[in-house]
């Protein structure tokens, strides 16, 4: 498999009063007492090892000791606003165990560790610069997959909850050989059904260390799930492939097990059902969307020759002649979904058993 090629370096994209306007309306936007920059002041660091010891790409920093405690403090808030809309009750039994900083990638992430201490139970949260590509990204996802998403931005700073769950390399390395045959049915299926929803929605550059499987617990059996951890590449390239998670060389065995478990005819009732149920999604949150996409519409986020690329690619591929016309990558995706809504509102999925 021939591995795609993209942006080395994207570029971050500012959120403009357009998007503020509406994070607030549905409070994503609220005054945090910690930025992203404040972080950046550590003054040692020491690597962060997996239980394999491999190097996991994330250094643990450290603080000068007067600055410690404020800092500590802040991100107890930061956890409070994120989980309890602000009640400070529970900051005298929490605890920043850890700040780790990632070095790989574009978004150079803190991710904060707090446990608390009447019990030992402990979460993630990151904090990020705020890029309007990655809250586009977040936004759809909240809207048009199956799971919710919890975030936050003030300024030049994004907050993001942890989404659990193995990551996609660690599973098909470690766990995925030992599943047995109808639990790789169900993973291809999955993977199906995420390619597919990524392609819809444009979201980009989903190798196999970008997502992670959430296996869930049935009375009788286990459920695998695939969801996106990393948002930074929603609409930005111009390869339409990009937005197509099957093309990834790193995604190799995930096809492999699409092709060894499934028919054609089975493929394409997932995608259709996929297609359906996404149309359903968008008519739940239609009010939302089109004040999303209103935002995009008027928002640059990508480069000239990439809408170009993209565009005359999906072009071909639907004679669609809006996406021929398209002007910017939100027009693109309105177009994209409003092509999706018109051939698939009303199909009849018993027609396809």
């Amino acid at each position: 498999m021939q591995d795609l090629k993209i942006s080395k370096k994207k570029p971050s994209f500012p959120i403009n009063d357009k998007l503020h306007n509406y994070l607030s309306e549905y409070n994503r936007n609220i005054k945090i007492p910690i930025f992203y920059d404040d972080l950046l002041r550590f003054q040692g660091s020491i690597v962060v090892y997996d239980k394999e010891d491999n190097d996991t790409l994330w250094i643990r920093v450290y603080y000068n000791d007067y600055e410690r405690e404020e800092i500590d403090l802040s991100l107890k808030k930061v956890y409070t606003i994120l989980h309890s809309d602000g009640n400070e009750d529970t900051i005298p039994f929490l605890n920043v165990d850890a700040i780790d900083y990632c070095t790989f990638g574009n978004s150079k992430p803190f991710r904060i560790k707090i446990r608390n201490i009447l019990n030992d139970n402990f979460t993630y949260f990151y904090v990020k610069t705020a890029d309007a590509s990655r809250v586009y990204g977040l936004e759809l996802e909240h809207m048009l997959s199956p799971y919710n998403l919890n975030f936050l931005v003030y300024k030049n700073t994004l907050i993001e909850e942890h989404i659990a769950g193995i990551p996609g390399d660690e599973f098909i390395k470690n766990f995925l050989p030992k599943c047995d045959k109808s639990e790789k049915s169900q993973i291809a299926k999955e993977f199906v059904k995420f390619n597919e929803r990524c392609m819809i929605r444009l979201l980009g550059d989903m190798r196999s260390y970008n997502y992670v499987i959430v296996p869930t617990h049935d009375f009788d059996h286990v459920v695998y799930k695939i969801r996106p951890i990393d948002f930074d590449q929603q609409s930005y390239e111009g390869k339409f492939n990009i937005y197509r998670p099957q093309f990834f060389k790193e995604n190799l065995k995930m096809v492999e097990l699409v092709s060894e478990s499934m028919e054609k005819l089975s493929i394409h009732q997932y995608k259709t059902e996929e297609r359906s149920i996404l149309v359903k999604r968008l008519k739940s949150f239609h009010d939302r969307i089109n004040q999303l996409l209103t935002c995009m519409l008027g928002d640059s986020i990508s480069k000239e020759e990439n809408i170009d690329s993209l565009k005359m690619t999906i072009f071909e591929y639907t004679q669609d002649v809006n996406f021929k016309r398209s002007k910017n990558m939100g027009e693109i995706l309105k177009f994209s979904l409003e092509f999706l809504t018109r051939n698939y509102e009303n199909v009849n999925l018993e027609n396809l058993k």
